[in-house]
């Protein structure tokens, strides 16, 4: 499953970034590519996600993200990356995590950010301090 998993989201590099969008090749911003992962391997979304502006997180003060993961995903015990993981990241101390990545590889993720397409990077240093929350998809033991 987490080579699935990591499959679906490199079909998805190079789609250019559009928020709110989740459509493959189109357009898609962190959250829709991983909607859009999700939907290739399990089909339906398991809730609706309401409409976000870009400052959501800031605005709302809750951990959004990490709660409806929590509702649908695993959360991983250790510190050890692994490709399939969903990754959660927090700009900066006492703000909620707003930004999402899937794992390729203990060291690379897949992610969209705005004024850029889907690309794979490194999990450098300043991403991995970045790291609030990591989960597990459904069958990705």
């Amino acid at each position: 499953m987490r080579q699935k998993i990591v499959a679906e989201a490199r079909a998805w590099i190079g789609t250019p970034y559009r928020h709110q969008a989740s459509a493959r090749g189109i357009g898609c911003d962190c959250l829709g590519l991983v909607l859009g992962v999700w939907r290739a391997l399990y089909g339906e979304l398991p809730e609706e996600v309401p409409p976000y502006a870009p400052d959501w997180a800031e605005a709302g003060g809750r951990e959004t993200l990490a709660d409806a993961a929590g509702r649908h995903l695993r959360p991983c015990d250790g510190a050890e990356i692994a490709a399939g993981d969903l990754l959660i990241f927090r700009w900066r101390p006492h703000v909620p995590a707003k930004h999402l990545a899937i794992a390729t590889a203990p060291g690379r993720m897949i992610h969209a950010h705005d004024g850029a397409e889907v690309a794979e990077v490194a999990i450098t240093p300043f991403w991995r301090r970045k790291i609030a929350y990591r989960f597990s998809f459904p069958g990705a033991p």
